[in-house]
């Protein structure tokens, strides 16, 4: 679902002949799939790791490790990909006119672009959440400790936003590349401005712990946190788009509603998910959703940059050959290829068979043999029927 939605996000503007201009607005606000990640992720490494974790170094070589093998190899092989493309083609959408791509494919591998306004879309653009997720995989334990030892838990998210405004104040006047550049970019685009989706997922898994899946009231979170979702969603399309941001999301009231209020709707959809039989739970509990859904992480990795490009400019090449037959053959007649929609609805079910044959082929086997590795620490097989 995720996914999904920032998928049409992106691609919203194929819409813009037939449609109204607010619904045109409303589906180009569906980046919120990030802000759903977002609270997925605080809520799982919370749920799995919170009472288990030890801050210990052969801990967090564990955990370290299966966040690698979870995240990085079909990133890493994409991203060098997408560099490799560029070499090739020579197309801009991927360095940003950067003229040193070598070192501009360094800082894609090893996620500190994400830190520079300058770099944040560059190489696979919407890799930048990946970086904001490394942030709370390397932070997820220290705020465990907090919360636990320390019983300070709501604070957090203060501090660490506190901090990023500081540092906007530090650095938006040195121009360094955009390092931590300009408010609108650190409150969207880093760890730092959008850590309340974390701390969101974390609560809930944190009072799931504590109480369980089972509830006597009868509230319907589920659809009532569906309904609440795309109501945040309908006011950040109401917003005026500020250039060179292309969303209402990069307005103030944009950020406040998809960094505070939209996180929360997400959360009480999840507890939806989690504690109501739904006939929307059983449709995404069948096997075939949840074999997209495993495959969605690459999916989203391919669905916007060169892969995409890759896959339409091939499309138009085969539109244009079509026509060029038409006129040799002297027919005036339709080419199934000349509709911006119908060809979007292709190349969507293309990047979804690519997605599902990477992970079956790629992802799947490189993330059980780094677990099964002696990668940062000796693997110890586990007991029948545990899994981490």
């Amino acid at each position: 679902m995720a996914a999904y939605l920032v998928f049409i996000s992106h691609f919203a503007y194929v819409f813009d002949g037939g449609f109204p201009q607010i619904i045109r607005r409303f589906l180009g606000e569906f980046h919120i799939g990030v802000s759903i990640f977002f609270v997925l992720s605080g809520f799982l490494i919370t749920f799995r790791y919170y009472h288990s974790f030890h801050l210990t170094t052969d801990w967090f070589k564990q955990y370290l490790k299966n966040r690698v093998a979870r995240i990085y190899p079909m990133y890493f092989l994409l991203t060098v990909a997408a560099f490799v493309y560029y070499f090739i083609t020579k197309d801009q959408s991927i360095t940003k006119g950067s003229s040193n791509p070598i070192g501009l494919l360094i800082m894609n591998v090893t996620f500190v672009r994400g830190f520079f306004y300058q770099y944040w879309d560059t190489g696979i653009a919407q890799g930048w959440s990946l970086t904001v997720e490394e942030c709370f995989y390397f932070s997820a334990p220290i705020i465990f400790l907090i919360a636990k030892k320390y019983h300070k838990f709501y604070i957090q998210p203060v501090i660490i936003t506190l901090f990023a405004i500081v540092m906007v104040f530090i650095f938006r006047n040195l121009n360094w590349h955009g390092f931590f550049g300009n408010f609108t970019f650190v409150m969207l685009f880093t760890f730092f401005g959008r850590c309340f989706e974390f701390f969101v997922g974390v609560q809930l898994a944190r009072y799931v712990l504590k109480n369980g899946f089972v509830r006597a009231n009868k509230i319907s979170f589920t659809y009532g946190g569906f309904v609440l979702i795309f109501v945040c969603v309908f006011v950040m399309a109401l917003q005026p788009v500020v250039k060179p941001w292309v969303a209402g999301l990069e307005t103030p009231v944009g950020i406040i509603t998809n960094n505070y209020f939209l996180c929360v709707m997400v959360a009480l959809f999840f507890y939806g998910i989690l504690t109501e039989d739904t006939i929307f739970k059983k449709l995404l509990a069948r096997p075939f959703v949840e074999l997209l859904g495993k495959s969605s992480y690459i999916f989203y990795l391919i669905h916007l940059g060169w892969m995409y490009n890759l896959i339409h400019d091939n499309i138009n090449k085969l539109n244009d050959y079509i026509f060029t037959l038409y006129d040799k053959w002297g027919k005036d007649w339709h080419s199934p290829f000349e509709y911006d929609s119908l060809n979007l609805l292709l190349i969507f079910i293309v990047l979804n068979a690519v997605s599902i044959c990477l992970f079956k082929l790629i992802e799947e086997p490189l993330n059980h043999y780094i677990r099964k590795s002696d990668f940062l620490i000796k693997y110890k097989p586990r007991p029948k029927g545990i899994e981490d």
